[in-house]
């Protein structure tokens, strides 16, 4: 916090000093209100560049709990003492954001996104910054500007951008775009070093982007680690990958807008990161959790034991699935969104394929398919409703006979006390199919699991 303290300084100093820093006067930005509702990819607009201008901002969650976890693992005889954990109803660990920007020039400007709170770091820490140029008159005046018109450039170690649903996501205390409590099953997000060009004219939308594909940056080379019979050539390098999305988004009129993308991810030597990369940490803390146990060998009689597994810190990411894809991984996803006056649809169809290990590299498939449905209501929309389901279902490992299923469905209600204080209600429930019963000699926590349960949220962002 120290740090932090002394930016707010430096910025303060900087003011009296320098009469033409202002604040606040920034160019083709998102609102972080609620005027940044279903504002996708980037925007262009007609801020005038009145010198150097900063930018701060923050936001804020807290989540009150009241769920309840459940399963079918009953008078097991290797572990008599397993059960899942009783869960309290009680309040999460809140969540704070804090956001600094800068217009350094006429069509450029800098964001810096920095994690006060969240559940997987207690400390504060920084998610990542980009520098975003919408002109190019630092090199000269009217440097290709009928192209520039359209365009956008982004660098830099920040949110990429695969997809339409990571705009439709919590990002820890900044919960201001989800209209429901929870991100999908299988959360797409990722913050790796990369640049991204957009390209958007009369109504289509497209970019192409490329990451390092590394979350942690480093230049420390990959030593293979020994032959296995499954693992017989482990990857020694980190791919590029490859971010692409095109589509089309328009106005029809003064109640009807639709939106229809696609989107494309690929890396041939995959870090893993796509489906793991939010260490902020899922919005149901603690769900399907172990309390400790002991596991007794009938064969030899031999007693080991297992520890909880429900902090908060370490299991993060309680009621979320990644497919853990070893190797290569390719993801697609579709995104329509249609909004006629209050009423809103926004749906994901999303196809992932990947390879678990180099030299064994059988195909594995794991889909997702989410439709949320969101009636806004009442005075400049103050007031909305809305229903969500989602589905994922694929192979855990080619070994498995049968797909695993997760699915969930929420119910909200929400209220914009003002343009930037936002209350929601939701109740949920998630539910495990074609889980083992066990895992070796291990009992499968999510062998026909479930939860279910209320939740309450409280929003503040500026």
């Amino acid at each position: 916090m120290k740090k932090i303290y002394a930016l707010f300084a430096t910025l303060i100093t900087t003011f009296a000093v320098n009469a033409q820093v202002s604040f606040g006067q920034i160019q083709n930005q998102i609102p972080r209100n609620q005027k940044g509702i279903n504002q996708f990819d980037v925007k262009k607009d007609t801020v005038a560049f009145k010198g150097l201008s900063v930018d701060m901002g923050a936001a804020f969650a807290l989540q009150f709990q009241a769920v309840k976890s459940f399963n079918e693992q009953k008078d097991l005889a290797t572990a008599p003492n397993y059960r899942l954990n009783n869960l309290t109803n009680n309040f999460n660990l809140p969540n704070a954001n804090f956001t600094i920007g800068a217009q350094l020039y006429d069509g450029v400007r800098v964001n810096l996104d920095i994690y006060l709170a969240s559940r997987h770091h207690h400390e504060t820490w920084v998610k990542g910054g980009y520098l975003q140029i919408d002109k190019l008159d630092f090199i000269q005046k009217d440097f290709l500007a009928d192209f520039m018109k359209y365009t956008t450039i982004k660098i830099g170690q920040m949110e990429n951008n695969y997809g339409d649903a990571h705009f439709r996501r919590s990002d820890n205390g900044n919960a201001f775009m989800n209209p429901f409590i929870g991100n999908n099953i299988m959360d797409a997000f990722i913050t790796e070093m990369g640049a991204e060009v957009y390209y958007n004219r009369s109504g289509f939308v497209s970019m192409i982007g490329v990451t390092n594909s590394k979350l942690n940056q480093n230049v420390v080379e990959i030593i293979p680690g020994t032959p296995t019979a499954a693992k017989p050539d482990n990857n020694t390098v980190i791919s590029p990958s490859i971010l692409a999305k095109l589509g089309w988004d328009k106005q029809i009129n003064d109640d009807l807008r639709i939106r229809l993308t696609g989107s494309y991810y690929h890396t041939a030597n995959s870090s893993g990161n796509l489906y793991s990369s939010d260490r902020a940490g899922s919005r149901f803390f603690s769900v399907m959790t172990h309390a400790d146990y002991t596991v007794i060998d009938p064969a030899t009689g031999a007693v080991t034991a297992v520890a909880n597994n429900v902090d908060a810190e370490a299991n993060k990411d309680t009621g979320r699935f990644n497919p853990a894809y070893g190797n290569w991984a390719t993801s697609y996803m579709i995104n329509p969104f249609i909004k006629y006056k209050g009423l809103e649809f926004f749906g994901t169809l999303e196809f992932t394929s990947g390879g678990d290990y180099k030299g064994t590299d059988d195909t594995r498939k794991v889909n997702q398919y989410v439709g949320d449905i969101v009636y806004r209501f009442g005075k400049d929309e103050r007031f909305y409703i809305g229903g969500k389901y989602n589905l994922v279902d694929g192979k855990l490992a080619n070994a498995n006979t049968q797909n695993i299923q997760i699915n969930r469905f929420e119910a909200a209600a929400g209220w914009f006390m003002t343009k930037n204080i936002l209350a929601k209600l939701e109740y949920v429930d998630q539910n495990y199919k074609n889980f083992a019963q066990f895992n070796g000699a291990i009992p499968n926590d999510f062998y026909k699991g479930e939860f279910n349960g209320l939740m309450f949220e409280a929003v503040i962002t500026f």
